[in-house]
């Protein structure tokens, strides 16, 4: 199968072409991508849900992530990008259901089965007021482990610095012999540094703009 290939620009975000995944990853080029925050409400308080990334991911195997992202292939624009909901979580919506909380452009360097990479990003970041319930999610088993969600507030909290741990429930993604799916309950303390480690900037500012999202 080809590699996948992505637009990718100069430090001044001027396109310069496409390059491969692993070319863009290994030279550092600047590419974009789309970043999904799914939130609900429940009485007086609001619930913010998030990924557990896959075992076999080949970067952050495990850590806990963005409910739902993806690179933007070659051409494509964020409005394209709203597959990954379904591709991911089995969750269906529009461009226009979804809640703009800005634009973040961040470097992650690390390891990737042994081998460097330079993840130069410009996201557009998006919430989902999402009233699915976590049973009815369905996983992309190659992509995610599970889902679990967390208080809000609780959450800023934990990215802020105040706690050091927060309880969180979920669902997580079990495959039987015969490759069938099924999702059972989960119960998790997390803390700051199971997360893909972003500046804790990143999360306290997504999570400060889904609060102010939810009163619009």
């Amino acid at each position: 199968m080809a590699e996948e290939r992505f637009d990718i620009y100069d430090d001044g975000m001027n396109p310069i072409g496409t390059a491969a995944r692993s070319e863009t990853h290994a030279r550092g080029y600047w590419h974009r991508s789309f970043h999904c925050w799914l939130a609900r409400r429940e009485a007086d308080r609001l619930l913010v849900r998030f990924q557990q990334r896959q075992s076999g991911k080949d970067t952050y195997p495990g850590y806990y992530d963005i409910t739902a992202a993806g690179h933007l292939a070659a051409g494509e624009t964020t409005r394209d990008a709203v597959r990954e909901l379904e591709e991911e979580l089995g969750v269906s919506a529009t461009y226009e259901q979804l809640v703009p909380l800005g634009e973040v452009r961040e470097e992650l360097r690390g390891f990737a089965k042994g081998v460097p990479f330079i993840d130069r990003e410009v996201s557009e970041v998006y919430g989902l007021w999402c009233d699915v319930p976590l049973s009815g999610l369905r996983l992309q088993a190659e992509e995610v482990a599970a889902v679990y969600e967390a208080d809000l507030a609780e959450l800023l909290a934990l990215f802020e610095g105040t706690v050091s741990a927060i309880d969180a429930e979920g669902v997580e993604l079990r495959l039987s012999e015969d490759g069938a799916r099924s999702l059972r309950p989960a119960r998790a303390s997390v803390t700051a540094a199971q997360f893909v480690p972003r500046d804790a900037s990143y999360y306290a500012y997504v999570l400060r703009a889904l609060q102010a999202s939810a009163s619009v």
